[in-house]
């Protein structure tokens, strides 16, 4: 695989037991994906957004096919690849400060050796505490480091699930409908702020919604999963990539408001999401350079 990737789908199937026999959720996926690449995914519900999501995290693996990060098979996860879901990850019995904090305290310092060296403990955590600090400084948040999450509003209570990923450093951020419970205006200001995060940090992000426009604002290449198409011989079985497109990525919000993005929205609608639309597999919207059909 080329260093150019930093993740490499290759002829993913994945099967999971249902009603007694094998359905196939997802068929034949390749996926190639460069740094800093700003990966949108939609869908239709239960086409297998999110088990994507899994395969590329190492929670699932795939009944055929691998994931590649970096040119290494996926086996387990690990910290170079953070998530953030919709329902926020946060204990609530700590403060955004601990929350923050809690994965590099997980990660360096056994259970019992806060407590077998409590010294050593406390030199420690002056250091994660700091490092905490200034992501919480740069999500807008310092001032409510000793709030406990049900102090915060919605849309600040993601914001603190965003920098318990960041603080360790991941190369890939993989998000799960992360704005699907929060307003509208906070979901727009929540967007707006992400963009800033991924200008800032060298990072590439998969980003799982249903909601069509926030795909397009947001990313620099849609990834379109559907059941609805045709084959030459038997039926479909499992949704397959119908639409790998490049978009112009960041922008004005206003650019939500011109006929040519809302003419692309409706493009992504008829293909991934009417059932009787039924294109051929020959008829998928391919176009991206990196898409396997660009490479053939």
């Amino acid at each position: 695989m080329s260093d150019i990737y930093v993740v490499k789908l290759d002829d993913i199937y994945q099967r999971y037991p249902r009603d007694g026999k094998m359905t196939t959720i997802l068929s034949d996926i390749d996926l190639k994906v460069r740094p800093k690449e700003f990966v949108t995914i939609v869908g239709p519900s239960g086409c297998g957004k999110s088990t994507l999501l899994r395969l590329i995290v190492g929670w699932e693996r795939a009944k055929a096919g691998k994931v590649w990060i970096d040119n290494v098979v996926v086996e387990l996860p690990n910290r170079d690849r953070g998530i953030v879901f919709q329902k926020y990850s946060l204990f609530p019995h700590l403060t955004v400060l601990e929350n923050v904090m809690f994965g590099l305290e997980l990660e360096q310092i056994p259970f019992l050796w806060k407590y077998l060296w409590y010294p050593g403990y406390l030199h420690r955590r002056k250091t994660w505490v700091k490092e905490a600090m200034t992501f919480l400084e740069r999500m807008r948040l310092s001032e409510h480091a000793n709030k406990y999450p049900h102090e915060l509003s919605g849309g600040m209570q993601q914001r603190v699930a965003i920098a318990q990923a960041l603080i360790m450093k991941p190369k890939i951020i993989l998000m799960d409908e992360p704005f699907g419970a929060l307003d509208p205006g906070t979901r727009e200001d929540m967007q707006v702020f992400l963009l800033e995060l991924w200008e800032q940090y060298d990072m590439t992000i998969f980003f799982v919604t249903h909601d069509l426009e926030e795909a397009l604002f947001l990313g620099t290449r849609i990834v379109v999963l559907s059941p609805y198409y045709t084959v030459d011989n038997g039926s479909a079985e499992g949704a397959k990539i119908v639409m790998d497109r490049k978009l112009p990525g960041p922008t004005a919000t206003r650019v939500k408001y011109t006929p040519e993005f809302n003419q692309l929205l409706e493009e992504v609608k008829l293909r991934g999401f009417v059932k009787d639309y039924k294109q051929h597999i020959s008829e998928f919207d391919l176009s991206h350079p990196d898409s396997w059909q660009q490479a053939v």
